[in-house]
């Protein structure tokens, strides 16, 4: 690896496992130190995947300390505002700045339209809208400060470009992530922070654990002809959460630096039609 984000500190949310870990070891790897949050604890009662704990969370510590880059890692729940600031400010004491936001925590719970309760539509509006958007103010303003420009970068998803069957919150959810990243772009632009939305398709990750598959398989059978709707066009059909962190350290890279507003999808050519 090169030395790409030399310096710089990234705030990254979901970072115990999957795509959030990821993001951490490769920024890490590139030269950055990492400010990781992640609930590392349960999920809603309704997400039908298994939670990532503490354990996995020290796991991101070890890795991306492996690298020779510092870490300041927390157990936070994104949907708390003043947690997350909290933790961004012990990260700013500690590294001297913050140069970028990485908000990748989010969830999703595949059921059909007319059995999606409350309940569920709530925990995945909270956590993918309302804690995207407290990702992004809690560590903004820092960056800010700083004087120096960044990059913001939210994760989406091709649902959030296209649609994603038996998700309608989650679609919902990763369509409003899309907009807030153009939203804040716009006016976080005078100060030579860019924001964009990273939408990436199926990835390998602990997403596919516990009852996910099952629950996706019931929800395909109340309308199979709904299946097909997101087929990628590249033979790989399903990306490595390494595959995404690539285009994320890539937006927060100088070498992105005149994009913002911009949708970059890393989804094999899901959403193209």
């Amino acid at each position: 690896m090169g030395q790409r984000l030399t310096d710089k500190v990234v705030f990254i949310t979901g970072a115990a496992r999957g795509q959030g870990r990821a993001h951490a070891v490769r920024m890490a790897s590139e030269g950055a130190d990492i400010i990781a949050v992640d609930i590392a604890g349960p999920l809603p009662p309704s997400v039908p995947y298994d939670s990532a704990t503490p354990a996995d969370l020290a796991e991101t510590v070890k890795l991306v300390e492996a690298t020779g880059r510092g870490i300041l890692a927390e157990a936070a729940d994104t949907r708390d505002l003043e947690a997350l600031r909290a933790v961004v400010e012990r990260g700013v004491d500690r590294f001297g700045r913050l140069d970028a936001i990485v908000a990748n925590a989010g969830i999703t719970v595949p059921e059909p339209w007319n059995e999606t309760t409350p309940e569920s539509f709530r925990d995945v509006m909270d956590i993918n809208v309302t804690g995207t958007w407290n990702t992004v103010m809690a560590g903004a303003q820092k960056i800010v400060d700083g004087g120096r420009g960044g990059s913001i970068v939210l994760i989406s998803s091709a649902a959030g470009i296209k649609m994603q069957p038996f998700m309608v919150h989650y679609t919902a959810s990763k369509h409003a992530v899309t907009g807030m990243a153009r939203a804040f772009a716009a006016e976080l632009g005078k100060h030579s922070i860019r924001v964009n939305s990273l939408h990436p398709g199926a990835v390998n990750t602990p997403m596919g654990t516990g009852d996910m598959m099952a629950a996706l398989t019931r929800a395909n059978e109340t309308n199979p002809a709904l299946m097909n709707m997101v087929t990628p066009f590249l033979p790989d059909y399903i990306a490595e959460p390494e595959d995404i962190a690539d285009a994320a350290c890539w937006l927060v890279s100088d070498e992105s630096r005149l994009v913002t507003a911009a949708r970059i999808a890393v989804d094999l050519g899901a959403t193209v039609f």
